[in-house]
């Protein structure tokens, strides 16, 4: 009798997304099937399938333990989200090479579906970084007498979800510095730096409007720049590890003695990167936006401004935060809350006498074609929204506010 040959093992999922891209999340339920094609007739003890969540760090660091003696110290932790194990075919014990027992396989095409569900409790996002990895898989091993075991891994990918639209995730994040540069006896003037952003939250793709003002009091040259960092941190026997990784950036104009700069909503675009992983006990992936002035011959003056990339989008209606867009100017008001609340705008303020003239000789439909885009987009926004809380008190008073003390001269 002739045996006959295991021509292909190869698993394929059943995918929940329309990209064909096995996609889960803790609490779903993963299947698929393990595809055995054969030529002849062969005898099988088991077609094993094996579903693991393991997230893995590793690093060394070199060690000197006196003159002319040095030793490598290795750090290592382990931690296992899940390990499911099915039997599609056979029977649990692969060790010994009886002929009993066996499944007989005809040649041909054989799929052999398999499922288990994920554990309910939070898992960490799929990543590979530098010093570790948190990884998903299935791994198909098909075992006969006499023989080697045939096996296939193939990883599937989990996103632990993030939502951003979340109060803490929504609110502005925002800081502001200051720098005095001393050459020798010499003092020069400070250069100061004010940045606001406006959520904490945000998805990958997405554009960043930073705020800012630059204002340069001192003797040399600087520019100012932003920079959107991830952080790796690893944890492993009680030790640390952090790598940290330049993902975007962005420079402005540079800046001479006595002039400033301000950034109205300029624009930094998040790149495809991984989610924020933020629960997991070994592996931190963490995100941070840098504000700050390049100053040669001195230490940069920066803001850190945390962000948080999460995997759900902002809602159309969530928020109303692109309003701070609209709040950028020269003095940087919009860095502290208001004391008191804003009052509404008036009618006329919003409507023009030209779409007021349209409304009472229209309908609505012509009332909508007869505004201008942007206002219109900026109702349909805020449509659903309750209005804001009215203040008694006047909050733009007709007599000139205080301006801004400019540079010293020199």
């Amino acid at each position: 009798m002739v045996l006959g040959k295991v021509k292909s093992l190869t698993i394929a999922f059943d995918c929940l997304n329309d990209s064909n891209v096995p996609v889960y999340s803790s609490g779903d339920t993963v299947s698929g099937r393990v595809n055995l094609e054969v030529t002849g007739e062969i005898r099988v003890k088991s077609l094993k399938i094996h579903g693991r969540g393991h997230v893995k760090v590793r690093w060394t660091e070199s060690r000197n333990a006196g003159s002319n003696t040095a030793y490598t110290q290795n750090y290592t932790e382990e931690v296992e989200y899940f390990a499911h194990k099915d039997i599609l075919i056979g029977h649990e014990r692969d060790d010994d090479n009886s002929e009993e027992g066996l499944t007989t396989i005809h040649s041909g095409r054989h799929e052999y579906a398999f499922s288990f569900e994920l554990p309910q409790t939070p898992l960490a996002t799929s990543f590979e970084g530098r010093h570790g990895s948190v990884r998903y898989w299935v791994k198909a091993e098909l075992h006969r007498a006499w023989l080697l075991p045939v096996k296939l891994k193939k990883e599937f990918t989990v996103f632990e979800h993030i939502d951003i639209n979340t109060p803490l995730l929504l609110s502005p994040q925002a800081g502001s510095k200051e720098k005095t540069l001393c050459c020798w006896l010499c003092t020069s003037g400070p250069i100061s730096l004010s940045a606001k952003i406006e959520r904490k939250g945000y998805t990958p793709g997405e554009t960043i409007q930073i705020f800012a003002e630059i204002e340069n009091c001192s003797s040399r040259m600087v520019v100012p720049k932003a920079a959107l960092y991830q952080t790796q941190t690893f944890y492993a026997k009680g030790k640390m590890k952090e790598v940290k990784q330049l993902v975007a950036n962005l420079r402005g104009e540079s800046l001479s003695s006595g002039k400033t700069e301000t950034w109205n909503g300029k624009l930094l675009k998040i790149p495809p990167v991984s989610p924020s992983i933020l629960d997991c006990s070994i592996i931190r992936v963490e995100y941070s936006l840098m504000v700050y002035v390049d100053i040669p011959g001195a230490m940069d003056l920066f803001l850190n401004l945390p962000l948080v990339i999460g995997t759900i989008p902002l809602h159309p209606f969530g928020s109303r935060t692109s309003s701070v867009s609209s709040q950028g100017s020269g003095n940087m008001s919009w860095l502290t809350l208001p004391e008191r609340p804003e009052a509404p705008p008036s009618y006329a303020e919003v409507v023009t006498e030209e779409q007021r003239q349209c409304i009472s000789s229209s309908s609505a439909c012509d009332f909508e074609r007869a505004l201008p885009g942007p206002l219109f987009a900026y109702i349909q926004e805020f449509r659903f929204l309750p209005p804001p809380l009215y203040s008694e008190v006047d909050p733009n008073p007709d007599h000139p506010t205080d301006e801004r003390p400019s540079c010293p001269s020199r």
